[in-house]
């Protein structure tokens, strides 16, 4: 495995106990590209917010279940968070991360007419985990997302965001770069590499 320089100087010294991820447009993608590197026994919960087409079913569980060797599940209100476990945002629902480390869902109007909306599950879990939270932003259409990764690398998280050359859609990780610059900007390949490490330390 190649150790890249830039993700050991990141992840030095850290103490991450939570992941949380959010994409649009071409997300589904890009997190098959990532998250089947995780092995079964993976430490950290993963927290993913993606936006999802309102009134379909999500059908995120299923699909990732069969991609992922570690725990798939949909977030439910008041649930408390397991290690090793990924979960997704359900449909039509805002995903706030609570401080005592559980799940609430919130009917609030949609933000940057989505819901889920990114930048709400990222600043609550800014505020939930502080420093030793990780955040990586991926492809998507719009500015969701920005804020909350702002509100992370306010809070001493890690910051990182999809290279947007690589990116299907670059708006979304461009968003997050003119508002406030990453700790990395990373292409997919190097995004799973970072989690594997994020884990070992």
């Amino acid at each position: 495995m190649t150790i890249y320089p830039s993700l050991e100087m990141a992840v030095a010294g850290r103490k991450t106990e939570a992941v949380v991820i959010g994409a649009s447009a071409g997300g589904v993608s890009a997190l098959l590209q990532v998250l089947p590197v995780l092995p079964r026994g993976y430490r950290l919960p993963i927290i993913v917010v993606l936006h999802v087409r309102s009134g379909r079913p999500n059908q995120l569980v299923d699909v990732f279940q069969q991609k992922v060797a570690m725990p798939v599940s949909e977030a439910g209100d008041k649930e408390a968070i397991i290690p090793g476990t990924l979960y997704f945002a359900p449909a039509d629902y805002h995903l706030l991360i609570e401080n005592d480390r559980s799940f609430s869902l919130s009917c609030d109007a949609p933000l940057h007419f989505n819901r889920p909306a990114i930048d709400i599950t990222m600043e609550t879990a800014a505020d939930a985990y502080g420093a030793s939270l990780a955040a990586i932003l991926m492809t998507g259409a719009n500015e969701d997302g920005a804020a909350g990764m702002a509100a992370i690398g306010k809070a001493g998280g890690l910051t990182v965001v999809q290279d947007p050359s690589e990116a299907e859609v670059e708006v979304m990780p461009q968003e997050a770069i003119d508002l406030r610059a990453p700790d990395l900007i990373l292409p997919l390949d190097q995004i799973k590499q970072l989690l594997l490490m994020l884990e070992r330390h």
